[in-house]
């Protein structure tokens, strides 16, 4: 038989195998009508992105959900992509100019793209690169880009159709603004976080009188565009302000006093003031009442106000400068701490600012309906199930959908303009082509809207625009509807909801089946991990370090359904021992395997007479060990698979097979059993290690015909082969092997002398099973004589130990010097003694016990329990010693 080398190294193993799975296309999946699809669509990563620990999990998750099925049967592609991440792109792209001197507005729109071509051409793809060392089986012949061709199409189809559907509007709207990125922001991407601020009183005058109104506030820059102030009708204090009017000295400016039941009373002074181009519910009231809005902003969030000082500030400098020019005017009241939340840019933190624009939204009431109801029926399932309910109450409160953002990396809006039309409604025209001419007046001066679709309105179409959609291919009807969706929690609103709309809307079918939510990856103190705090772990130096099995591995066993991630780099250290436990059985497998010896009978039953308890023990546990792994598996509880292997192969086959089938290891049962249980456990092993289960199970014996694992199948469950009784029968076995060797380490026996045992059954069943396999005892416990029986007496000089209902001795005399030892456990008894006498004067006086820390009296009170316990230890050995 080939053997493997002496040590495992993952470095000389890893991109050897890797190629050789793409030289063979292992990955590639085609639309098969004699097999059952299985199709995981890959969360898209921005091709700004580098691999971390999010990725690694995420990734590792669908890779195994991809190898498992496809080693089960069916035909399944693991569609790959990356996502064109528009202003996070563009925010690095025009760095890169910068730093060569030159900005985007002076290279213009057509340039700057280009650069940003040139730079996704060149490192576009460097996650990919990284996703395949961890091991990805994507099929990567068939990856997509959300700005390549196909999906361009398909995302100017969405908007035609959705436009004339009446579900896409352009309107003049508050919306969340980024001064940084100069773009709109949809409510998902401006996230909230609370800061310390403060709030600010202050009075407004009342017109033809000495009185004035105190409103609270923590934004008095936007005082500037005040319109009204507002009061709750059934507010008491400010009925004296009915028909009244303030007056806003800064700017001159008459503001009428309106009422509406939205104020808070509680809130402040119960007095609001409003300003509607930056505030979302002064927006709503402005509306209602009929209110002008003043914009007072520019889109890097200085003030826009010419005439007037504060023009050209930026927005935090104008607020300084407002409130010192309201002390000067005495109208300033008092200021106090605030703490309250605000939103943020996702992709830069800037604090965003509520900003009335003309952008261009969807109507998502009426396409969350379908999908309300898709998961209310159960045609997708959530994993954890919790997350069913953030779901659902999320889409029952869905808000219209802000998709136009204002930079130039992106789909360009598929809207158009006449230049000619005086009538507003003739002048649009939404096309997916540029039109020759004006469809109304036939003018050909004809320019495109200057905005870019939010980045998500390409991911959400990407379970169906991956496979060809809009047109019909054969992928599309083989694959779509996809199984399962793997993502974060972050990502529910931004990408999870919308796919389900938009696959009830263009497919009329949901996208996926099941929706695994993991959790986030935090660092061993729970703090999310993140590059600013300097928490993170790279894991291309994991496997640079461990190995890549050692890394999926590490990071699957100790991750529990849906919940986050604590790591440290020793973590991975588990998957690395186990990855050198399972190469040096291996290796030890291969050094005595019999090869022409294995493929004369391939073929074993439960009903082979020739197989050892050892041999029907090991194929029990193994059976029941796949079945729990199948079943773990397919509930997406993947840890607990990863365990349950890990201690099979670990605890049963490694610790206590290999050790029972040395005694017979030329056996052809043996010989079988050893190949069986190995080459069976490899194929389970192998979604989760794909690297080593590969290398090893290349140099084993053919089962069939198969150039790779990966490509074998799965092993399927055969129930005969599992007894409990056998079960029973070996861990009886095993507990009396444990126990006298137990008993050998407490008495210091050497590993070179055997000793005699005797053992007092009380069931003939037990006595059978113990003089049957003796030879397991006597080999692995280094015993000389062993006697079993219901009538044995304690012989003299002997050490005793009880599991369950059966006493066993062993006898002392010949492998330790009696006299010797008994003086030994004397001075220990003597020396114990005086320690414990000494914790009990000092637990007895009160107040040591009163004044002392609690956790020094409770730590005392431990030491009490413990020497009393070695003492009764001591004494029960000094009595076997007569």
């Amino acid at each position: 038989m080939p053997e493997l080398p002496t040590t495992y190294d993952p470095h000389e193993i890893e991109d050897r195998v890797y190629k050789l799975w793409e030289e063979k296309r292992f990955f590639h999946a085609e639309p098969d009508q004699a097999k059952k699809p299985y199709c995981i669509v890959i969360p898209p990563p921005n091709i700004t992105g580098i691999l971390h620990m999010g990725h690694a999990l995420n990734n590792t998750i669908q890779d195994i959900l991809i190898r498992f099925k496809r080693m089960s049967g069916l035909e399944a592609l693991w569609m790959p992509g990356t996502d064109h991440a528009g202003i996070a792109t563009q925010n690095v792209v025009e760095k890169n100019l910068m730093k060569k001197g030159t900005k985007k507005d002076a290279l213009g729109r057509e340039k700057f793209l280009e650069e940003v071509w040139k730079w996704r051409n060149d490192y576009g793809t460097t996650i990919i690169n990284q996703l395949k060392k961890l091991g990805c089986s994507c099929d990567w012949e068939r990856t997509r880009f959300t700005m390549d061709e196909g999906l361009s199409e398909a995302v100017k189809e969405v908007f035609v159709r959705l436009y004339e559907k009446g579900l896409i509007y352009r309107g003049n709207y508050i919306i969340n603004w980024c001064p940084r990125c100069k773009t709109a922001l949809s409510d998902e991407e401006a996230e909230h976080r609370d800061v310390d601020g403060m709030l600010y009183y202050i009075n407004y005058p009342v017109k033809n009188s000495d009185k004035h109104v105190t409103v609270a506030t923590t934004r008095p820059e936007t005082m500037l565009g005040d319109v009204a102030i507002c009061v709750n009708p059934k507010d008491k204090r400010y009925k004296h302000l009915k028909d009244a009017v303030v007056v806003w000295p800064i700017v001159n400016r008459e503001l009428k006093v309106i009422f509406d039941k939205k104020v808070d009373i509680k809130f402040g002074t119960g007095a609001l003031k409003v300003t509607p181009a930056h505030d979302p519910v002064d927006f709503e009231l402005a509306r209602e009442h009929k209110l002008e809005a003043i914009n007072i902003m520019r889109d890097d969030a200085t003030i826009n106000l010419p005439g007037l000082d504060f023009d050209g500030m930026d927005r935090f400098e104008a607020r300084e400068a407002v409130i010192e020019a309201l002390k000067q005017r005495k109208l300033f009241v008092r200021s106090e701490p605030h703490r309250h939340a605000v939103g943020h840019c996702y992709r830069c933190h800037t604090m965003v600012e509520p900003r009335l624009s003309p952008q261009w939204f969807v109507r998502m009431k009426p396409l969350a309906g379908p999908a309300l109801t898709a998961v209310k029926k159960g045609e997708i399932k959530f994993y954890p199930k919790r997350w069913t309910k953030v779901y659902l109450n999320w889409m029952e409160n869905i808000r219209d959908w802000c998709i136009s953002r204002q930079i130039w990396w992106g789909h360009r809006i598929p809207v158009y303009y006449c230049g000619k039309c005086s009538d507003p409604s003739k002048s649009i025209i939404v096309s997916k082509v540029k039109p020759e001419k004006c469809p109304s007046c036939g003018s050909t001066e004809i320019t495109q809207d200057p905005d870019v679709l939010d980045t998500w309105f390409s991911s959400w179409l990407w379970p169906f625009s991956t496979l060809g959609w809009p047109q019909e291919t054969k992928e599309l009807n083989y694959f779509y509807p996809t199984a399962t969706l793997v993502t974060a929690q972050e990502i529910i609103f931004f990408w999870v909801a919308r796919m389900i709309m938009a696959g009830m809307e263009f497919r009329k079918a949901v996208p996926f089946k099941d929706v695994y939510i993991h959790g986030t990856v935090r660092d061993d103190t729970g703090t999310k991990m993140s590059k600013s705090l300097g928490n993170t772990i790279d894991p291309l130096e994991i496997i640079k370090d461990f190995g890549s099995d050692a890394l999926r591995f590490s990071i699957i066993s100790i991750t529990a359904q849906g919940q986050d991630v604590y790591l440290s780099k020793q973590k991975f250290e588990l998957g690395r021992n186990f990855a050198n436990k399972l190469w040096n059985a291996s290796r030890f497998v291969l050094m005595n395997l019999n090869g022409d010896m294995v493929k004369k009978d391939l073929c074993q039953t439960a009903k082979d007479p020739s197989l050892s308890l050892a041999d029907r023990w090991i194929l029990s546990r193994f059976y029941q060990a796949l079945q729990e792994f199948t079943r773990a598996l397919e509930k997406y509880r993947i840890n607990d698979a990863a365990n349950r292997i890990y201690d099979f192969l670990w605890h049963e086959y490694c610790d206590w097979y290999l050790e029972l089938a040395k005694i017979s290891i030329n056996e052809p049962h043996t010989q079988m059993t050893l190949y069986k249980v190995l080459e069976k456990s490899l194929r389970v092993l192998h979604p989760i290690m794909p690297f080593i289960t590969e290398t090893i199970w290349q140099k084993l014996p053919r089962e069939h015909d198969k150039e790779s694992i990966m490509l074998a199948p799965w092993p399927h469950f055969q129930k005969a082969f599992v007894a409990k009784k056998i079960d029973c029968q070996m861990a009886l076995l095993i507990d009396i092997i444990q126990s006298v060797r137990n008993c050998r380490s407490s008495w210091a026996i050497a590993p070179a002398k055997y000793v005699t045992i005797a053992v007092k059954v009380q069931k003939d069943d037990d006595r059978k099973t113990l003089e049957t396999n003796a030879s397991y005892i006597k080999r692995l416990a280094r015993v000389g004589d062993m006697k079993v029986g219901t009538a044995i007496e304690k012989p003299a000089q002997s050490a005793v130990g009880v599991i369950r209902d059966i006493e066993f001795f062993v006898c002392l005399g010949g492998v330790i010097d009696i006299e010797k030892e008994k003086k030994r456990l004397l001075a220990r008894i003597d020396e114990v003694t005086r320690c414990l006498s000494g914790i009990e004067q000092k637990l007895a006086n009160q107040n040591f016990v009163q004044k002392a820390p609690q956790d020094v009296v409770e730590s005392e009170r431990k030491r009490k329990l413990d020497f009393e316990q070695e003492i009764t230890g001591l004494r029960n050995n000094l009595t076997s010693l007569t």
